[in-house]
This record gives structure tokens, C-alpha cells and sequence, in this order.
């Protein structure tokens, strides 16, 4: 249970901050944002504030921003159509009834004949309580909500849709969540170093193991230790490599505690490593050390650290040298996370850290569907100096789509076999 709760809180967090980070700079252009969605799938919570539905989905597998424009408007009212249209004091158009007019006993009825949601925002048509039966002109508000079948939707005049924005506009508002994704990380990394603070080369003992060679030796943590076998030390680094080339040999550490100089034995217990080498340990961590700046210092590297190595990743599956059985979905991510999670809350923050980076470097990828392919599409109409089709680009939107939920489908299968079918 621990696990599943873990997971949930990691995933949830990386998709809420990569999904708000589309929210805020799409909000700062001025887009109309319908909906901010974690998870896919049939809504288990959903409630309204201001423009927009906040909804938590079944499926906690991604996220996404439903902005005006991106896709086809809800509603289009033609010339034919009889709509109920409410007014306000100033007889402008507050909400139009596409159907259940009967329920809007306030509502003029009227027959259209022609209408414009986007641009001029108006509509034109004959109104069923007017006797001398002229064709009346009715201008709409902004923030104007069509309603059919009892649920209302604001309408989305052009200036409020994804594509009236500037390039630069449209292209923050999509790098912006893998942007999230990576300062995310560095908060995290940041954190970390606040709390349990950094690997410090000092020469000093940092905690100790319950049952380690150095506890039954009578060390403790924080002695600086000043020399082994009569020959000075000055780093943690020269400390730990002496020990590691003794195993089961003798040691006289010179130390200063509290002050006080003094002389302690310990012995380094004979332990093998993974490549069947043998070295000495006495069960000593390294000693951390708190400070802001080294913690922000910290952070950064990290970052960059994390986002090499997942680069290098990603460029040895591109050209090959991994296979896609190499990869995982969110059944390996679940895995590991269990795996991590056994080994403390720190390590349980760092894994989030690379998993957020992670995040951000997929979906940066120049592959349909991702906000790597939209850039794509961006960069190409910066060269191109216009727009590509619309509905050309959503195909290939599509496509990618398609092609991506099927590689999930492989992954998890993959995953499925090499942790339950073992």
C-alpha cells in the first residue's frame, strides 16, 4: 500500500506541475482554458473555477490542458437553427439554448439566419416574440456560455483560441510543461541537500551502521579522523580508499573527538562487490554537510547530471545499441519505485527528481503528439513564415497518438513478463 501510495503522489506530481506549466503560460497569452485534467478517462472529480473545469481522472497516466481552438468549437450554429438566446440589461447575448428551451422560460426564441462565435460575435435571425417580425441583430459577449443538453460551455471568440497567439506565445505555452519538469527536479534535488544535506570531503565520520566494524570499534559519528597507520589523511576520498585496500587488516586510526586527540582500532570487514572484487568496509557513511548555497550548487548539478545521462539513454536507443525491451511504462516505473521506496525517503525524492526529468526530456522528443513534435511544427512555420494546415497537422497529431499508445501497450506487456511471468 505504501508503494501504491508512492506512486500515485510521484506520478500525480510530475503530471500536475508539467500540465501547469502549459496552464500559466497559455493563461498569460490570454488563451481560454477549458479544462486542467489529471489522468485520462471517465472524470472521478471534477469542479469549475472561473474559465475553467479542473478534473482528476480514472487513469493516472498523463494529463492535459484542453485549450480553445485546438480542437473544433463545440457548437455551430447555421442559418435554420431555432435557439433560445437569454439577454442581459443591455440586450446583449449572456447564453444561447441549443435544445431544453423549454426550460428557459426567460429565453427569446429565434429563428437563425445567420451567426458569427469567433469573430464579429453576433446573431442574426428572427425572433418569434416580435410582431412586426424584422430581422433583429443581436450582439454576443465574450464570455457568453452556450448550453445543450443542460451542460454550458464559454464560447471562444478568435482572440481567446490557441492559434490567434504569436508563434513565441504558442511555443512557451507548449515548452512550458517539460520547462516545469526540469525546475521541478531541481527543487527536489535542492530539497534534499536542505534536509539531509551534501556529501562533504572532510575526513570526518558521518553515521554509522547499527551492526558495522566501526560502532563495535568504539567510532562515532563526527571524529575527524587525522591519520591511518601513522600516514595523515585530508579528504573523505583518502579515507575511504585506505579502507576499501585493507580488508580484514588492522587499522590504527589517530582521531580527534571533542577536541581531544586519541587512538582507535577497527578492522575492516572482507566484503565482495558485484564484479567479484574484494574490499574492506567498517559500515561509515559520508559526512554531510548543510549550507543554501552549496544546496542550490547542489541542485543544478543534478539537474544536468540526470539530463546527460538520460540524453545518452535516449541517443543509444535511437542508434540502436538498446532494444525497446530496454524500456519501461508505468508498471517498471511502479516496480522501481517499490524498489526505492524500501531504501528511505530520500532516495524515494530522488527517484522523483530523475523521474521528472525524465518526463521532460520524452516529451521534448520531436515525435507527433508529444510537445516535442509540436515544436516541431512550430519551428517548420518559423521557416516556412505561415501556419501548416490545421487539420493536416491534427492528422499527424493523430498518428503519433496511435502509434504512441501502442508502443505503451508493448512496453507494458514487456513489463508484465519480466516482473509477473518470471
Amino acid at each position: 500500500m505504501n508503494t501504491v501510495v508512492a506512486f500515485i503522489i510521484i506520478f500525480g506530481a510530475l503530471v500536475f506541475f508539467h500540465e501547469l506549466g502549459h496552464f500559466i503560460f497559455a493563461k498569460r497569452a490570454g488563451i481560454l482554458c477549458r479544462e486542467f485534467a489529471i489522468g485520462f478517462g471517465p472524470k472521478i472529480f471534477s469542479q469549475k473555477r472561473g474559465e475553467t473545469t479542473y478534473t482528476i481522472r480514472l487513469l493516472p497516466l498523463g494529463g492535459y490542458v484542453r485549450m480553445a481552438g485546438e480542437d473544433p468549437e463545440m457548437v455551430d450554429i447555421k442559418a435554420g437553427h431555432r435557439i433560445g438566446l437569454i439577454l442581459d440589461k443591455n440586450e446583449e447575448v449572456t447564453k444561447i439554448i441549443i435544445n431544453n428551451k423549454e426550460k428557459y422560460p426567460n429565453a427569446r426564441i429565434v429563428n437563425v439566419e445567420a451567426a458569427d462565435l469567433e469573430h464579429d460575435l453576433f446573431i442574426k435571425g428572427y425572433a418569434e416574440d416580435d410582431i412586426d417580425e424584422k430581422l433583429l441583430v443581436f450582439p454576443i459577449k465574450k464570455d457568453a456560455l452556450i448550453v445543450e443538453n443542460g451542460t454550458a460551455s464559454q464560447i471562444a471568440p478568435y482572440d481567446r483560441q490557441f492559434a490567434s497567439k504569436t508563434l513565441g506565445q504558442r511555443t512557451m505555452a507548449i515548452i512550458a510543461g517539460p520547462m516545469m519538469n526540469f525546475i521541478l527536479a531541481f527543487v527536489v534535488f535542492v530539497l534534499i541537500a536542505l534536509i539531509q544535506g551534501i556529501p562533504s570531503d572532510q575526513p570526518k565520520l558521518g553515521k554509522l551502521i547499527d551492526d558495522g566494524q566501526a560502532i563495535q570499534a568504539g567510532l562515532k559519528e563526527g571524529d575527524t579522523i587525522i591519520s591511518i597507520d601513522g600516514d595523515s589523511v585530508t579528504s573523505w576520498n583518502e579515507v575511504v580508499s585506505i579502507i576499501q585496500k585493507s580488508p580484514g587488516e588492522d587499522l590504527e586510526l589517530n582521531l580527534l573527538r571533542e577536541g581531544k586527540e586519541m587512538t582507535v582500532d577497527v578492522t575492516p570487514k572482507a566484503t565482495e562487490t558485484e564484479d567479484g572484487k574484494t574490499i574492506g568496509l567498517i559500515g561509515v557513511y559520508s559526512p554531510m554537510e548543510k549550507s543554501p548555497l552549496k544546496a542550490v550548487q547542489y541542485g543544478a548539478t543534478e539537474t544536468y547530471t540526470w539530463t546527460k545521462e538520460i540524453l545518452g539513454a535516449v541517443g543509444k536507443l535511437v542508434t540502436g545499441q538498446f532494444s525497446i525491451d530496454a524500456l519501461s511504462g508505468p508498471v517498471g516505473i511502479y516496480k522501481s519505485t517499490d524498489t526505492v521506496a524500501q531504501s528511505g525517503i530520500y532516495y524515494l525524492m530522488k527517484w522523483a527528481g530523475i523521474l521528472s526529468i525524465n518526463l521532460g526530456i520524452m516529451n521534448l522528443l520531436p515525435f507527433p503528439a508529444l510537445d516535442g513534435g509540436r515544436l516541431l511544427f512550430f519551428a517548420i512555420e518559423a521557416v516556412r513564415g505561415k501556419p501548416i494546415d490545421r487539420h493536416k497537422e491534427g492528422m499527424v497529431h493523430f498518428v503519433g497518438f496511435a502509434l504512441l499508445m501502442l508502443l505503451m501497450i508493448v512496453v507494458t506487456w514487456n513489463d508484465i513478463q519480466r516482473f509477473f511471468l518470471r
